[in-house]
């Protein structure tokens, strides 16, 4: 369409396909403008990465002294050996996948299952239970009142405590049931001649066509998941089942109780606090990678999904 666009103007200058449009004086400062606030952003961004990773892999004298600011000062794996040497960092690990992976998955199938209806014109109660899933976005119940009902239906100290609360959103339910309006009604009307079930719809036409908002949905719910803390400080009771969010914030805790001990000298303080700036961005750097990782394979339906789901009614 935009090329279409661009061809139709261009005939309408005059003008053959692949000639060069001049561009004028006022054209070429705001292309400066625009790309010299774009890389000052990106560097902005940026930044702090490079620096955690940086930081992370320095010598902690180095780290201590405040010479670190771009690039590394020496090359010491210390801090990570420490987290990757703590005896339950590995299996936090796998739960924290296991976590997102579960619960990205019966977030994406139980909103599916709740936004289709809804968005269909035929349900008519659609209203009511569209009101009612707008009334849990702005009152809850509160932390007491929700471990109570954990603790009764006996999920307390289990896995499905991590995954469950919350598995469904009312904010996640109106962007997908959005989207879902977005597709063609005659795309329903002929599965419907052709026989075809509400269940058959949605899996077969309504999912293929709306991987952009499951794209969307997923990346945030399997982020949120990743960095779930307080679930499990809440939540779980056996070590064996903690995330690596509560993994982590024990060996930072135990590293800075160390720090401030008073049975240890002036300069064993000091380079124990670098050691726990060397561990902080340690933990940083492992909690971050692989959520960039998945990132760029989804970045392309994430935008389309936003977007979208924003200007749908």
């Amino acid at each position: 369409m935009a090329v279409e666009q661009v061809q139709t103007a261009q005939s309408k200058r005059g003008l053959k396909k692949g000639t060069k449009i001049k561009m004028t004086r006022e054209d070429k400062v705001f292309a400066l403008v625009t790309y010299t606030v774009l890389s000052l952003l990106m560097i902005i961004m940026i930044y702090p990465f490079v620096y955690v990773a940086a930081t992370s892999i320095s010598q902690p004298s180095e780290v201590m002294k405040g010479n670190v600011w771009l690039f590394p000062k020496g090359f010491d794996l210390t801090a990570y050996k420490q987290m990757v040497g703590h005896p339950l960092f590995l299996s936090s690990y796998k739960n924290t996948i296991m976590y997102a992976v579960v619960g990205t998955v019966l977030t994406l199938f139980f909103t599916a299952l709740t936004a289709y209806p809804l968005s269909r014109e035929k349900f008519k109660m659609k209203g009511f239970i569209s009101k009612f899933y707008l009334v849990t976005m702005f009152f809850g119940g509160g932390m007491i009142p929700t471990y109570i009902a954990m603790r009764n239906l006996h999920l307390v100290d289990t896995f499905w405590v991590m995954v469950i609360p919350g598995a469904v959103s009312a904010w996640n339910v109106i962007l997908m049931r959005s989207f879902f309006k977005s597709i063609p009604e005659s795309l329903h009307e002929s599965a419907y001649l052709d026989g075809a079930s509400d269940f058959q719809v949605l899996g077969k036409i309504v999912v293929p066509l709306s991987k952009p908002i499951f794209a969307t949905i997923g990346l945030f719910t399997m982020v949120g998941h990743w960095n779930n803390f307080f679930s499990g400080l809440l939540y779980l009771n056996d070590s064996g089942k903690y995330p690596l969010q509560l993994i982590l914030r024990n060996i930072l805790f135990n590293a800075s109780f160390s720090a401030n001990s008073s049975e240890v000298g002036a300069m064993a303080d000091m380079m124990q606090y670098t050691s726990t700036e060397s561990l902080k961005a340690a933990s940083i750097v492992i909690t971050m990678l692989p959520i960039m990782c998945i990132y760029p394979f989804v970045q392309k339906y994430f935008v389309k999904g936003v977007m979208i789901g924003s200007i749908k009614g």
